[in-house]
């Protein structure tokens, strides 16, 4: 049975491309070894791979399930309506996108960045947008993912400092700004693509193709039992889809988590490997301290370690707070880095790995790079405005 050509194609690549990815595969693999020992390497690969899984995407699940319940109890009761009321004056002067967009705000803060899809695909969405801004949803909607579930968990952080309540909500003061930059970068780029007259009614999308776990946050019971019934049910339902919520975090946090810990990290206490979690070379603060110049009025970091997180908030917002958390426990964080670790792992939160499935669900893949640069500089923007607007905060309030 001859394979389907467009799969063909996907698959067209170099006779050299699986030899350099084993070069590079094996020299990194070996250059590894070489500072920590084979064996402790695995080791500690296979270790930190499951201490992120017991105490990190566990606990993470748990936040997921009660803001997933949380988030079913105001859209049954009309809470997420009210708020789209609200900002809808908002939206056409700060992003240049209809008012029906507060909506995908609201419905990705809740929950994840996703969640923007399963409003695209209905048609009595659609109709509000010209083809441009539609094509922005993917930057808007990214830039608050996850938002509740970070802010939440940044909240229950045990840390030295009176001000962490006040660096959280700077935190997502500093996403709405960089989601601002993304979205209006992006409508630039959309504005050349396809002119400003097109309306977007025409979009096609699978969303059960692409993100099945996130679909049946469109779908909401007509049938309105008594009160208490209503609250169970609801928040029951939004709690299961927190637990997919909290699976579907998993490779991320482990995978990636695994990896940035292991050029962030460096030997035990006495200077040795060993194999045990958490151990590695130590790259990444050493590159830190040689742009710490750049970085310190970027982003104020009180450590050179900091840097690891909003790397991470690159593919992953569940394994960044995972890192935040380890972070916490050493004492190596403040508040000032909160409001800033908030407002990137916000406003990134996993772009490089939902961007290129959204925009494939939206059928332009070819928008996935437009896209990605767009939230590059807004998730930058973001840091940047918290870093300033906390300083300022301490300042005014004398601390």
């Amino acid at each position: 049975m001859e394979a389907h050509p467009d799969s063909q194609d996907t698959r067209e690549q170099s006779p050299l491309t699986p030899i350099i990815f084993l070069l590079l595969l094996i020299g990194c693999i070996s250059g590894l070894s070489l500072i920590m020992g084979l064996a402790n390497f695995l080791k500690t690969v296979m270790n930190t791979a499951f201490a992120l899984l017991i105490d990190t995407c566990f606990y993470i699940m748990a936040i997921a399930v009660i803001m997933g319940a949380l988030d079913a109890l105001l859209t049954e009761f009309g809470v997420v309506k009210m708020l789209n009321r609200l900002l809808n004056p908002l939206m056409r002067p700060l992003y240049g996108l209809p008012g029906a967009a507060a909506l995908g705000v609201v419905s990705t803060y809740l929950s994840d960045n996703p969640a923007i899809l399963s409003l695209a695909e209905e048609r009595g969405f659609r109709k509000y947008f010209k083809k441009y801004q539609f094509y922005a949803l993917t930057n808007l909607g990214t830039a608050f993912g996850m938002g509740i579930i970070v802010s939440t968990f940044m909240l229950g952080l045990t840390i030295q400092d009176s001000h962490l309540v006040a660096a959280v909500l700077i935190g997502n003061l500093g996403a709405v700004i960089g989601s601002i930059v993304s979205t209006r970068l992006m409508i630039r780029q959309t504005k050349k693509e396809f002119g400003e007259d097109e309306y977007a009614e025409d979009v096609h999308v699978t969303m059960e193709e692409h993100f099945p776990l996130m679909h049946h946050m469109s779908r909401r019971k007509k049938k309105k039992p008594s009160l208490g019934m209503r609250v169970l049910n609801a928040s029951l339902h939004g709690g299961k889809g927190g637990v997919e919520i909290g699976l579907s975090i998993i490779p991320g946090v482990v995978v990636v988590c695994t990896l940035v810990m292991i050029i962030t990290k460096g030997p035990s206490a006495d200077g040795s490997y060993t194999g045990a979690a958490y151990e590695g070379i130590a790259l990444l603060p050493r590159i830190a301290e040689k742009l710490n110049f750049l970085l310190q009025p970027l982003f104020g970091f009180s450590s050179t370690e900091a840097i690891a997180v909003p790397i991470t908030a690159l593919g992953s917002a569940g394994a960044a707070t995972g890192i935040v958390r380890d972070m916490s426990y050493a004492g190596l964080v403040n508040a000032h880095d909160i409001s800033v670790f908030t407002a990137m792992c916000m406003c990134w939160s996993g772009y490089l790995s939902t961007h290129a499935s959204m925009m494939q669900a939206l059928k332009r893949p070819d928008l996935t790079g437009k896209a990605i640069i767009s939230h590059t500089i807004g998730g930058l923007a973001a840091g940047v405005a918290a870093n300033w607007i906390f300083r300022l905060f301490l300042l005014l309030a004398g601390g």
